[in-house]
């Protein structure tokens, strides 16, 4: 068993003749819990230690202007499909040409393509990622075993997603290392909460940040927030984010009678300040890894409602730093609602709770750290 802490102290004392190009790559740089990742990561990087270059498959998204503003290296793949050889021969080319060390894969449809081109590329260090449950893409569910057995490692952000990997795909526990997700606390934290003009007159705000797509089950949101609509007057819903399922969301909050009350947002890079808007965060998921998104909201003050599933326990104590509730569970999502709505000290002492959790235990400087750690372990043996 290796030591990090040595082999990473060891590494910081050896004479460097420059940091060390690494490829941290990702399908697109929208909006997503793994591209915020990705690029807070490529930001907090050690310079001295690393030089990060960032690659997606096509330009554009809410993240690629802040990773230029931060003057990270980017590079535009042009893969338009999941299919054929060309994608991986153009990004091997890439790690080449740029004499890339370590490429690291962060989410499913870059290890798909990340892992063969960095063995064409020569990379000395080869590592993928799983921040989501597999059966969320059941498609490439072989091909994802098979990378699992090419890379020197895996890469995972909660103790769920190591579990999954041990007990579902068999992956050896030797090969995930594992790094929690870390929280930007000079940018998401609690001082200065208040509202937008659309909120204004609003009693109470309950609200999600969130790609609209199936598996966050915002259904369930609409459904909870219609019944407590019922019962508490003045309370709003506001829906931050963009997703294929924003069209059938609008549909179904008419139907439930809500849409003058739930105000539906686009996504954005600046997310804060909507979070310090939130008074009740709810986030629904009925599979999730861990949510960048609700350390995001529970280091902006709001009270926490989640789902018991993936890494959300791992966050969410249940009466401690928020509330659970099971996946898909309506009237368990209502009643805790109605119970945080008709107890603001509960509220408060939650919020309160879950903000000082993030900064002790998932700031975005532990995250970085701790991946250095594992690219310094790989690099070393490597050299």
């Amino acid at each position: 068993m290796i030591d990090y802490r040595f082999a990473f102290s060891e590494f910081l004392s050896k004479p460097m003749a420059r940091a060390e190009p690494v490829l941290l790559m990702a399908r697109h740089l929208d909006q997503g819990g793994t591209e915020r990742q990705l690029a807070a990561m490529a930001k907090a990087l050690d310079r001295r230690l690393f030089s990060p270059h960032v690659g997606a498959f096509r330009s554009g998204g809410v993240r690629w202007p802040e990773l230029e503003t931060a003057g990270i290296p980017l590079v535009d793949f042009s893969i338009p499909t999941l299919s054929g050889v060309r994608g991986v021969f153009t990004i091997a080319s890439y790690i080449r040409r740029h004499g890339i060390r370590l490429v690291h894969a962060f989410d499913t449809a870059a290890n798909a393509y990340g892992v063969p081109a960095a063995m064409v590329g020569r990379a000395d260090v080869v590592l993928s990622s799983q921040r989501v449950h597999r059966c969320v893409f059941p498609k490439l569910r072989g091909w994802l075993r098979v990378t699992d057995l090419l890379v020197d490692g895996v890469v995972v952000n909660c103790e769920f997603m190591r579990r999954h990997l041990i007990e579902d795909e068999h992956v050896p526990a030797s090969r995930i290392h594992l790094c929690y997700n870390g929280v930007d606390t000079s940018v998401f934290h609690a001082a200065g909460r208040s509202r937008p003009e659309a909120l204004s007159t609003a009693s109470l705000v309950v609200g999600v940040v969130s790609a609209l797509r199936p598996e966050k089950d915002l259904e369930t949101l609409l459904e909870g927030f219609a019944r407590l609509g019922a019962r508490q007057a003045g309370v709003k819903l506001v829906i931050v984010g963009g997703g294929y399922c924003e069209p059938a969301l609008r549909a179904r909050a008419a139907a439930l009678g809500i849409s003058q009350d739930c105000l539906f947002q686009p996504p954005t890079s600046d997310v804060a300040p909507w979070l310090r808007a939130i008074d009740i965060f709810v986030l629904p998921s009925v599979t999730e890894a861990l949510s960048n998104s609700l350390m995001e909201a529970m280091a902006c003050g709001c009270c926490v409602v989640a789902s018991r599933v993936g890494g959300n326990p791992e966050l969410v104590t249940d009466g401690e730093t928020g509330l659970l509730f099971d996946p898909g569970d309506v009237s368990g999502l209502v009643s805790a609602l109605d119970r945080l709505t008709r107890q603001p000290s509960l509220r408060a002492e939650l919020a309160s709770n879950a903000g000082r959790l993030m900064p002790r235990k998932f700031s975005l400087e532990m995250a970085a750290r701790r991946l250095e750690e594992i690219y310094t372990m790989f690099l070393s043996s490597a050299r």
